[in-house]
């Protein structure tokens, strides 16, 4: 019992438990300092971009500079893209190369979701012009093609919107000075050879792929829908020929019961589809 009680007589009790809380916070911020102290000390990893091409900013090793023409194409018709955000952190888009094959100022971008006088006033300078052509297709639009003008007259602008089909719906909804200009749209059989991203139906073309065919129309020039297709052929093969798998539209994946993502339960939805299946007009 004496031995006992001599050892709990020797320990050290404090009464005052902040004290206790005191010397555990100094413990944690001592291992806490030493921590750090290591991280800082370990070697840092340099992560270097792969160089990239200024023309037609793919990284240099995959340039598709060889495939575009020698010089700029000589077009009247100015092209504005309004392109929604998302799109311009995509590795695959086809802006760039649409860009790289037209005169410097006949290809204007614009990033954004809104878009108003106020902060745009270049592109509201636009929408506000007689010469305007919005590529969207609705019912309001008349059919390129079939419209009784003579493009080649004067000076002309296109805007066209860049994003997938639900982001730019949504942009053309909700952006006022889209409704300005005449409406027009493509009726082209021609099925998409952007074949690395899934479209909605076979009919739906990538932004290359509609300015190629609006250019060749009011340019009155077929080559020049040949001369800007060819840097997106060579981008689609390249990337097969590096384990890409050829993506059907989602009208052919539902047709053929392919489709393998969850139906949704929106009514509304599950209507579009089932246009999607019997290939109407969405």
């Amino acid at each position: 019992m004496d031995t006992i009680l001599q050892g709990v007589t020797d320990l050290s009790i404090d009464p005052d438990p902040s004290s206790v809380e005191h010397r555990h916070c100094q413990t944690t911020s001592v291992e806490e300092e030493d921590i750090s102290r290591g991280l800082l000390e370990l070697p840092i990893e340099i992560c270097e971009r792969r160089p990239t091409c200024l023309r037609c900013c793919r990284p240099e090793k995959v340039c598709l500079c060889p495939f575009l023409p020698a010089h700029p194409l000589d077009v009247s018709t100015c092209l504005y893209i309004v392109q929604h955000p998302a799109e311009e952190s995509r590795v695959l888009r086809t802006v760039p190369l649409l860009a790289a094959c037209l005169p410097p100022g006949k290809c204007k971008v614009f990033v954004g979701r809104r878009f108003n006088k106020e902060r745009n006033a270049e592109l509201a300078a636009v929408c506000q012009n007689s010469r305007t052509l919005l590529l969207y297709p609705g019912a309001e639009a008349q059919n390129l093609q079939d419209l009784n003008e003579d493009f080649t007259g004067e000076e002309r602008n296109v805007i066209i919107i860049d994003g997938t089909w639900s982001q730019a719906k949504d942009m053309f909804l909700r952006n006022s000075l889209f409704h300005l200009p005449k409406q027009v749209q493509l009726n082209s059989t021609l099925s998409s050879q952007y074949v690395i991203r899934t479209q909605p139906t076979n009919m739906c073309l990538s932004t290359l792929e509609c300015a190629a065919i609006t250019l060749s129309i009011m340019e009155k020039n077929p080559t020049i829908q040949e001369v800007l297709l060819k840097p997106l052929q060579a981008l689609c093969s390249f990337q097969l020929q590096h384990g890409a798998q050829v993506h059907h539209s989602k009208e052919h994946l539902l047709k053929y019961g392919l489709y393998d993502k969850p139906l949704p339960k929106n009514k509304r939805k599950m209507r579009r589809i089932q246009k999607l299946i019997t290939n109407q007009k969405i």
